[in-house]
């Protein structure tokens, strides 16, 4: 797969997967919804204030025929009743509306639903950089702000499995990011770096290969990793890129987008079930692309 719209067609031949949507009653959700439901990747059941969802659907002109309804009085509401769908099996996966992540993911994790894996939950993105010549995964830049070494290899399990099912990568290239591709005291992501790519060496994390710590120019560059004399498979022909924390991911998320034009998709991995969610700030083609990503990640509930 090497463009982030061959995602929308391996959606489309799978057929539409349902989304539980919690608290429905926002435009941006309501319009990406029409979009996914009309190009045929997603069924849409809407929970929140049924009244209110309606009015904003209809002022925007979507038709609301193609929609099933459910109500809910109040956000929490609707996110428990939305959880519960997809816990029974009436829904797929579950999606973001008019609620705080933090306070849908808390109904998410909530052991009576079933849908922990004891798993961390991360954002991964898939990117269609300019001048880089695949896709590119990346997490995490939503989730999990300073995550530990145990947290770091759940992420880099989650990125995997991303890598494995919808881009059919049997054998992931992981770079662990810092701000330099040597081993620093002084900077702990360096060090982890370099522990993470020790486990992968012996097996502890499979399905890959990892190598760090690396700047990003040498995860990326083939040029850079060459001139800084770094000898590895995985220098300047990464996959997957982790983060050394949020604030790095946030960052260069922001980045790929706003200044370097890149195109990307994004769905919280970690839970039995994966999550959608879109930012007002994503384009209408972002918010797409992260519906076909999480309706793709659907599968036997061990994600």
């Amino acid at each position: 797969m090497k463009k982030l719209v061959d995602l929308l067609e391996k959606a489309k031949k799978l057929g539409p997967k349902t989304v539980a949507v919690a608290a429905s009653e926002d435009e941006v959700v309501l319009k990406a919804l029409d979009r996914a439901t009309d190009e045929g990747i997603i069924n849409a059941i809407l929970v929140g204030n049924v009244e209110k969802t309606k009015k904003i659907a209809q002022d925007v002109g979507i038709e609301i025929g193609k929609f099933e309804f459910l109500q809910a009085d109040n956000y929490i509401e609707a996110a428990e009743k939305a959880v519960q769908m997809v816990s029974q099996n009436k829904a797929d996966f579950v999606m973001k509306g008019k609620i705080k992540t933090g306070d849908l993911m808390k109904v998410v994790l909530k052991e009576e639903y079933g849908l922990r894996t004891g798993r961390t939950l991360s954002l991964v993105s898939i990117f269609e950089v300019p001048h880089y010549d695949k896709l590119l995964i990346v997490s995490d830049a939503g989730m999990t702000i300073a995550p530990t070494l145990e947290q770091k290899v759940d992420i880099i399990n989650n990125t995997v499995l991303v890598a494995n099912r919808v881009l059919g990568i049997e054998e992931p290239k992981v770079a662990v990011l810092g701000a330099v591709e040597v081993v620093n005291p002084k900077m702990p992501a360096t060090i982890e770096a370099a522990i993470l790519s020790q486990m992968n060496k012996r097996k502890q994390i499979k399905r890959c290969i990892v190598d760090g710590p690396f700047a990003l120019d040498n995860a990326v560059s083939k040029e850079a990793a060459e001139h800084k004399g770094i000898k590895s498979v995985v220098a300047g022909d990464a996959d997957i890129l982790i983060m050394p924390d949020i604030e790095a991911g946030n960052i260069f998320y922001k980045a790929m987008v706003f200044l370097a034009g890149a195109k990307v998709a994004s769905a919280i991995i970690g839970a039995k079930v994966p999550v959608a969610l879109t930012s007002r700030a994503d384009s209408d083609e972002t918010k797409l692309l992260s519906l076909a990503l999480t309706g793709l990640m659907v599968g036997d509930r061990n994600v």
